[in-house]
């Protein structure tokens, strides 16, 4: 057995007629935190929405516990075992808490099996497990978007943008809550706060202009003024 859960190497992707992807690899080991850098712009959505099949990429390859993804539609890919959180939260405004994790079943009783612990990550949710989604806050809608990705038995998520537009407070409580997660599983983000990355992420992966140039260890990024200032200019 490998010790990546994915492995996405030298990805092309296109949409439209716009060459996105140029030649993206991406490690990612069990169990751990690895974070997509780079500016606005570079890729990073599109390397999730390229590993979740929803711009397959033209050339290169997807793998995913050592077997290719390629051909594989979302749905299929899903049912893998792969969640999706993707950017701006997409829950079911007109649709209860309760209502927006039902639908996240593959299995009839899945949402059961994980109330407890979805409530214990995010206890705001049992609170307002019967009221519309639209009337939750931005914090507790992305604590929505996490918890829904849970409820079936998930071994990687991909996470796009978690902290964008929230409180201190919220983000605090978000990146406690993916620590946790990454005991159980591996989890893919994107992040462009870099303090947020730089305390949670084990590995980062840089992209820029559709490529990735350097991967490697948070900590020895962080040691690296030079290089974050270079690619995601941040001083």
């Amino acid at each position: 057995m490998s010790d990546h859960i994915l492995e996405v190497r030298d990805i092309h992707t296109f949409i439209g007629q716009f060459h996105i992807l140029e030649g993206v690899t991406v490690s990612v080991p069990h169990s751990s935190i690895t974070v997509l850098l780079g500016r606005n712009g570079a890729g990073k959505t599109t390397t999730l929405r390229s590993i979740m099949g929803m711009t397959p990429p033209s050339r290169g390859s997807i793998l995913f516990d050592d077997k290719p993804l390629s051909g594989k539609t979302p749905f299929a890919i899903a049912r893998l075992g792969i969640g999706y959180v993707p950017e701006h939260r997409a829950i079911f405004k007109d649709l209860t808490v309760h209502e927006n994790l039902q639908i996240a079943e593959r299995k009839k009783g899945d949402l059961a099996r994980k109330a407890d612990f979805l409530f214990e990550l995010f206890p705001d949710l049992k609170r307002l497990y019967h009221l519309n989604g639209g009337n939750l806050s931005g914090g507790q809608q992305q604590m929505l978007a996490v918890a829904r990705a849970l409820v079936p038995d998930n071994r990687l998520l991909l996470i796009d943008e978690p902290s964008e537009g929230l409180a201190p407070v919220i983000i605090e409580q978000l990146m406690a809550a993916i620590r946790r997660l990454s005991q159980q599983c591996a989890v893919l983000l994107v992040e462009q706060n870099f303090r947020v990355a730089s305390k949670l992420a084990d590995r980062y992966i840089i992209i820029d202009n559709g490529q990735s140039p350097i991967s490697g260890s948070m900590s020895d990024l962080i040691q690296d003024q030079a290089l974050v200032q270079r690619y995601l200019g941040v001083a």
